[in-house]
């Protein structure tokens, strides 16, 4: 994974970014990315899509796997968010017994939520819909 670092850092460089800090969790393939950039604050959900594909292809061909990229701190507080929505969700489907109907989410999002909810005997989770429009429903269970 060093090799990868420093191949990314060296692009990263070349693409006139200064400021770089990548650190690498090859337990959790995680590398989170902190660039001091207002280009990159400005446009971090494209511009994160765009990183992860390129450090994919860098860390596949030299170490054999892919890994979950992060962009100053986008991804780690977009996870946040999506568990506090998943858990006020819940209360509010074991409070009302109503089945209630989340935004639609990419398919981790929706991993998220259904791991999150799973933790509760009470209640059940499903993913209705398609392509873009698919989403989550937590329905109560009696």
């Amino acid at each position: 994974m060093e090799e990868s670092a420093k191949i990314i850092e060296k692009i990263l460089a070349l693409g006139g970014f200064t400021g770089v800090a990548v650190s690498f969790d090859e337990e959790r393939r995680r590398v989170s990315f902190l660039i001091e950039d207002d280009l990159v604050k400005r446009q971090v959900p494209s511009i994160l899509q765009s990183l992860e594909v390129l450090v994919n292809l860098i860390v596949q061909k030299k170490a054999g796997f892919s890994v979950m990229v992060d962009l100053n701190n986008y991804r780690k507080e977009r996870e946040r968010l999506i568990v506090e929505l998943a858990k006020a969700a819940a209360h509010k489907a074991l409070m009302t017994k109503e089945a209630v109907e989340l935004p639609p989410m990419n398919a981790y999002e929706r991993r998220l939520v259904h791991l999150e909810i799973s933790a509760n005997p009470s209640l059940a989770t499903e993913s209705l819909g398609e392509h873009k429009d698919r989403r989550v429903v937590i329905r109560h269970i009696e």
